[in-house]
């Protein structure tokens, strides 16, 4: 194309200028530059749709189990068994991702969430349904995501390119909040007024957006990934991968514990709800609503931000175990329901962090593997930690419930936070400045050299 004098004044657009500029890294606190791709703003417009109707399922399948059983155990057994394929099979998902093209992928997962979805509605506005067809749906859905998830993961990557990477990453998880505001309220509403059936319907309903939004994105503008090819011994090679870079390995690691125990929302939040303040399904979608109005705050606060450090992980890990631990003490619901924002912020910002973080310091050809391992450790804990913490609620209520989830959060990340500093070739310093108290991580060198002389 002419630069000179002579250039035409608006020369048409061609495709290579686009995949250029979707690896240029995005300007400094441009808060939204991913979405001037156009394969990009089709995935995330469909996401929008879609994250409404799932929100709106978790509150409605949550709601049902407890309003069958009685029970938030159950409830915990529900969140297992839709997480457990994940933890059996996630490993697997990462392999196949890797060999896979992601947008028939992501086409045929989708697919089977949304029918899951539909006879879950058929057997509940028929009057059918009991509490085992939920469990079956649970995990029926669990199986497609096992798959769905590190797929959409890795195609982030091929809708924006590595420049853009960290700013479209904070953008899904902006998109995945953002339709919590809408998705719990909206359930409310339906619960109360005509059925948890509708919520179930309107979900499956809503994964025509993001189907269609597949299809119509120009194949030829998607940003070229290194496909994993068929081979024997990927998943060893995957796990040798992740424990041989700490970088990888430890953040896995906390968020392993975290999930596990302390992101079991749906045991804690609905005990709150019904056994501690005698609320409702309004009261729940409340506490959901105000917890993505922080989770959303978080994201944006992600977007603008360069880089994902793993420092900002621990702190953030620590802060979010601490919210827990005072909103377990909270006498009063109002008090309650205002620590559920700062508690929305920071569970996102360990959740961007991490993800974004392990994006970047993966070679695309593990991409798959890695990502799913991440979500296997995540989502896949909630087999082993929601039915603990499920007895725990009923057996000693849920204030002690939800403090013990908080008190691994602030446990795990304290000694993994201390690990990574040895590991940079950091020391803890302790003193004092202007009068204060000071702590903080500084080189050995340098904190051997401010030693005093003996």
């Amino acid at each position: 194309m002419s630069t000179g004098s002579g250039a035409a004044s608006a020369p048409a657009p061609d495709h290579r200028d686009t995949l250029a500029a979707r690896d240029t890294p995005a300007r400094k606190n441009s808060m939204f530059y991913s979405l001037r791709i156009r394969n990009y703003r089709l995935f995330f417009l469909g996401q929008v749709v879609s994250n409404i109707g799932t929100w709106m399922q978790r509150i409605a399948q949550d709601w049902l189990v407890l309003s069958l059983t009685g029970s938030s155990a159950a409830v915990g057994i529900t969140t297992a068994l839709q997480f457990l394929p994940m933890l059996l099979f996630g490993l697997y998902g990462g392999v196949l991702v890797d060999r896979l093209r992601k947008r028939p992928t992501l086409i045929v997962t989708q697919t089977a969430m949304a029918l899951t979805a539909l006879a879950l509605a058929v057997l509940t506005l028929t009057g059918r349904v009991e509490v085992w067809h939920i469990y079956v749906a649970a995990f029926a859905l669990g199986l497609a995501t096992v798959v769905d998830n590190p797929a959409r993961q890795a195609f982030v990557s091929e809708l924006v390119g590595p420049g853009q990477l960290q700013n479209a990453v904070s953008l899904n998880s902006a998109n995945f909040q953002s339709a919590r505001l809408v998705g719990p309220a909206v359930a409310g509403l339906l619960i109360t007024g005509v059925g948890t059936g509708w919520a179930f319907l309107l979900n499956g309903l809503s994964f025509v957006a993001p189907l269609t939004g597949l299809m119509m994105m120009r194949a030829r503008e998607l940003h070229a990934v290194e496909r994993a090819p068929r081979g024997k011994g990927q998943l060893r090679e995957g796990l040798r991968y992740v424990t041989g870079r700490p970088e990888l390995l430890w953040p896995i690691v906390l968020v392993g514990f975290i999930g596990t125990f302390a992101f079991n929302f749906p045991v804690y939040l609905s005990a709150f709800a019904d056994d501690v303040f005698d609320g409702g399904a309004g009261v729940y979608s409340m506490f959901n609503t105000l917890m993505a109005v922080g989770s959303v705050s978080g994201a944006l606060l992600a977007a603008r931000r360069g880089t994902a450090r793993l420092r900002l992980l621990i702190v953030a890990a620590i802060a979010f175990g601490a919210l827990e631990i005072l909103a377990a003490a909270s006498p009063q619901l109002w008090m309650f329901a205002l620590i559920m924002v700062p508690l929305g912020l920071f569970s996102m910002t360990v959740n961007v962090t991490t993800n974004t973080s392990l994006q970047m310091a993966t070679d695309p050809v593990m991409r798959g593997r890695v990502m799913a391992l991440y979500m296997m450790v995540f989502l896949g804990g909630a087999p082993v930690g929601a039915p603990i913490v499920g007895w725990i609620t009923d057996t000693y209520g849920a204030r002690v419930g939800f403090a013990a989830g908080g008190a691994v959060a602030v446990a795990a990340a304290s000694v993994i936070g201390l690990i990574l500093a040895r590991l940079g070739g950091l020391r803890l310093s302790v003193g004092w400045d202007r009068g204060h108290p000071r702590v903080r991580f500084v080189p050995r060198e340098r904190q051997e050299a401010l030693a005093p002389v003996a």
